[in-house]
This record gives structure tokens, C-alpha cells and sequence, in this order.
């Protein structure tokens, strides 16, 4: 594989990848309890990561990484229902993505970029479990509290009000 095959490849990995952490921003935005926010939030961090672990090995080979807007996020019924909707679609959406690329990651020739692609689709896999999970209303799914602990009330849809 040619050197300009690699980086167009590393570039649309990069584009569904990103497309990925902008769909979970918006989401995020409308996941009002705080065990599936924080789930987000968690999310969200590692496809940062990813993000960025993706604009360097882009950079590495003279490239420039697209950038992808926020999507708006259509909600479907009111509470529970709609953000399990929300969950559920970013559970089918990282299906999605670790179906579209895992046989193209298996044949690359560089061993250090085919790396770095498995570990994100393993982090993905992860990602759509905690999504299932949530979806199903597992307030756990980052792990459990305490007898009796709870939190109450609602992540606000902006981090900052004035």
C-alpha cells in the first residue's frame, strides 16, 4: 500500500471516527440522567483520545485530518424512552462502524497504523456494550455505588448558565 493510500485511509477512519464523538457530543447534550450522562462523558473522553491519536499518525504521513460538524440528534418520545431511543442509536451506530472497517483494518500492511485502528474498534466494541447497557437502563454501567447512595435531579443541556 502506497503511502497516499494509507494517509486516505487513516483520513476516513478518522472522519467516521470523529463523526462517532460529535454524534455523542449532541447526544450527550440530551442524556439528562447523571449515571447515562456520565456514561457520555466517559465515552466522549476516550474518543478524544482517539481523535487525537488519529491527527498525529495523519500528520506523521504529511496529511491534514477533515473536520466534521456536530449533528442535531432527533429525539423520539419523552424520558426514559427517548434516551434509551438516543442510546440505542449510538449502540447500532458503533456496530456499525466496527463492521464497516474491521476487514479493511485486517489488511493493512503497517503493523504500527493496523495496531492503532484495533485498538479503537476494541474500544468501540466496548463503547456500543456500555451503550446496550444503558439502553436497557443498567444505571450501572459504570459501576455501582454504595447502599442507598443515589443522585438526584438532572444534568443540565449546557455546561455553563449565566
Amino acid at each position: 500500500m502506497k503511502t497516499t493510500e494509507m494517509l486516505e485511509l487513516l483520513r476516513e477512519f478518522h472522519r467516521d471516527q470523529l463523526s462517532l464523538r460529535q454524534r455523542h457530543v449532541a447526544a450527550a447534550r440530551l442524556i439528562r440522567d447523571y449515571d447515562f450522562n456520565n456514561a457520555y462523558q466517559y465515552v466522549i473522553a476516550r474518543d478524544d483520545t482517539q481523535v487525537g491519536w488519529l491527527h498525529d499518525a495523519i500528520a506523521d504521513l504529511g496529511g491534514r485530518p477533515d473536520d466534521v460538524a456536530e449533528p442535531e440528534v432527533r429525539v423520539e418520545g419523552k424520558g426514559k424512552a427517548a434516551q434509551a431511543g438516543i442510546m440505542s442509536a449510538d449502540r447500532d451506530m458503533a456496530r456499525s462502524f466496527v463492521e464497516k472497517w474491521k476487514p479493511r483494518i485486517e489488511t493493512l500492511p503497517n503493523a504500527r497504523h493496523r495496531s492503532l485502528l484495533r485498538v479503537i474498534l476494541g474500544e468501540t466494541l466496548e463503547q456500543q456494550r456500555t451503550f446496550e447497557q444503558a439502553a436497557a437502563g443498567r444505571a450501572d454501567v459504570l459501576g455501582r455505588r454504595a447502599d442507598g447512595a443515589g443522585t438526584e435531579g438532572a444534568v443540565l443541556p449546557t455546561r455553563w448558565v449565566e
